[in-house]
């Protein structure tokens, strides 16, 4: 049996690292012909391979996963990878389109590449309608935290929310650390978690969010104890065993 040729698009690049990991797992049956690091790009990539399935981000830069999808068509299956599983899940069971909640876990991956396996024959199908009702139910950019605000004595510091390193519970505050700030708000870290974009701030542990974009390396620290080294900050922040899932095999 031929190769499933596979494009995959993320802006991210750890996701995409992860993304060529967990598919070079399975090169016996899939092949990535093209990786895409934004919609445009993807369109770009996949007119270029006319690749079998693609795999795409739902939030990209210049173009969503969803516009890539729509010009797609037809044209090869689509899975959609998405960090939001409280709209994802059902609008994705209602249509044909499979879905994969990110951080992308490898036994969840091996379940779709199954499927795609099982039905490798099959024509694809029109996203459209799907895409339209994912399009429904997704949470606006306007919704997610922009800048942060703290109060440091008679003055109040603002910054954009992607300088922040990390989020640390204290008490009755959060700690709030960047580049240049370490200051306290009064946001709670629940309320926080809630308002954050999930693609790039990981709670890592009950008192912490992390900036993906941020780790530099994870470190064993003893049997089942991890903790992760951010890059612009010192300290080491600890991974609990709930969340340690996040980062298997990266």
């Amino acid at each position: 049996m031929e190769k499933i040729r596979c494009l995959f698009a993320d802006d991210e690049p750890l996701m995409r690292e992860r993304m060529r990991e967990l598919l070079a797992l399975h090169g016996d049956s899939f092949e990535v012909v093209a990786e895409a690091v934004n919609g445009e790009d993807a369109l770009t990539q996949y007119a270029a391979t006319e690749p079998d399935v693609c795999f795409l981000d739902i939030r990209m830069p210049i173009k969503s996963g969803l516009e890539v999808a729509t010009e797609i068509g037809d044209g090869a299956k689509i899975v959609f990878c998405t960090a939001y599983d409280q709209f994802a899940i059902e609008a994705f069971d209602r249509g044909a389109v499979d879905y994969l909640l990110k951080p992308i876990e490898e036994d969840r991956l091996a379940v779709t590449l199954q499927r795609l396996r099982d039905h490798v024959n099959d024509p694809p199908e029109d996203v459209t309608s799907v895409v339209h009702l994912v399009n429904s139910r997704e949470p606006k950019t306007a919704e997610r935290i922009q800048w942060i605000k703290a109060l440091v004595g008679q003055d109040v510091r603002m910054f954009p929310v992607d300088d922040v390193i990390f989020f640390q519970s204290d008490t009755k505050y959060t700690r709030v650390v960047t580049d240049t700030e370490d200051v306290l708000i009064r946001t709670p870290l629940k309320e926080l978690t809630d308002a954050l974009n999930p693609e790039i701030f990981w709670q890592v542990h009950r008192g912490a969010i992390v900036n993906v974009r941020r780790i530099a390396k994870i470190t064993r620290d003893g049997v089942e104890k991890h903790s992760i080294v951010l890059r612009g900050s010192t300290e080491k922040i600890g991974v609990s065993r709930h969340f340690f899932h996040l980062f298997k095999q990266m």
